[in-house]
């Protein structure tokens, strides 16, 4: 599949700080890619240099092979639906439809109606006196209709109760389909978007230390439960990512996939499999990469 996003050794200082380091990666067209980390790891300033709503310190970012920096061409095909977006004092969201649907070539009015009709939102009152959630509808809508080839979405459920969140996630899914983009979506609700996005993208203190496929990643580790002394056995050798006991059981997380062989063996053993759930997944492995990268060269954690 053809590249629409590449990022090459990109880097962003804020004096002292690196909120982006060194990183570098690649998104395909027409995927749905989950951009996932800790708050301030660095995932809005990621998107805003993406966007050109931000500058680099260094490194190289092309968006459909061209420097996306006041380029029309490129601008024109995205959208960015940021948390913290800001309208003018007496902007109602019929004002911020009615802009959007000036800039994007590909906006879809009557797909803007029926998202406006399914959140319940309110179209003549000033934006400054929506309600937190629906602000953020204000977002997703535009982020939806707007069609545009490339979409960024900036935890755009916040606010939104559990079943405006689902309606987001059910109609993306259901324009995607019909209507298939990039979208990059920013969330911290990772089970929630799990069955959503195709790709995992974490982040973590600048560095990027996850990219890979939804469903590879699912299977790279297991979850072993029972008799301590027999589960510390099995996972002798193996990788571990996370360890809890009470009393003389024990559950051990660990990296790598069983083979049919071994489920056999744990099962001769009494011992079970728990499911890892991507959030689960993804906050052990942040929380391993963290502790290694705490150990300095004498092996001793600091």
């Amino acid at each position: 599949m053809t590249d629409v996003i590449e990022v090459n050794s990109l880097s962003k200082r804020f004096r002292d700080i690196r909120a982006v380091d060194d990183v570098s990666f690649t998104i395909e067209k027409d995927s749905i890619t989950g951009l996932l980390g800790r708050n301030g790891a660095g995932k809005t300033t990621l998107m805003s240099i993406l966007t050109a709503q931000g500058f680099a310190s260094s490194g190289d970012v092309r968006i459909f092979g061209e420097h996306p920096y006041e380029n029309a061409r490129v601008l024109s095909r995205m959208c960015f639906v940021r948390e913290s977006q800001k309208y003018p004092d007496d902007a109602t969201a019929t004002h911020a439809f009615g802009t959007a649907r000036l800039f994007f070539p590909n906006w879809n009015e009557p797909l803007a109606q029926s998202l406006i009709h399914a959140f319940q939102l309110p179209t003549k009152t000033r934006i400054k006196k929506l309600s937190r959630g629906q602000l953020s509808a204000v977002g997703v809508i535009i982020g939806l209709a707007a069609r545009a080839e490339i979409t960024f979405f900036d935890e755009p459920y916040l606010g939104l109760d559990a079943v405006a969140r689902q309606i987001f996630y059910d109609r993306l899914i259901e324009d995607y389909a019909e209507h298939p983009r990039t979208v990059i979506l920013s969330s911290h609700l990772i089970d929630e978007v799990s069955n959503l996005i195709e790709r995992v993208l974490v982040i973590d203190n600048g560095k990027i230390i996850m990219h890979e496929d939804t469903d590879a990643l699912r299977d790279r580790a297991a979850t072993i439960v029972g008799d301590s002394a027999a589960v510390e056995a099995f996972v002798g050798g193996r990788e571990v990512i996370h360890r809890e006991s009470l009393g003389r059981v024990a559950s051990v997380t660990v990296l790598g996939a069983l083979s049919p062989t071994e489920r056999q063996q744990l099962a001769a053993a009494g011992l079970d499999t728990a499911p890892v759930s991507l959030q689960q997944l993804i906050v052990r492995l942040t929380q391993h990469a963290a502790e290694r990268s705490a150990t300095s060269s004498d092996g001793v954690l600091r």
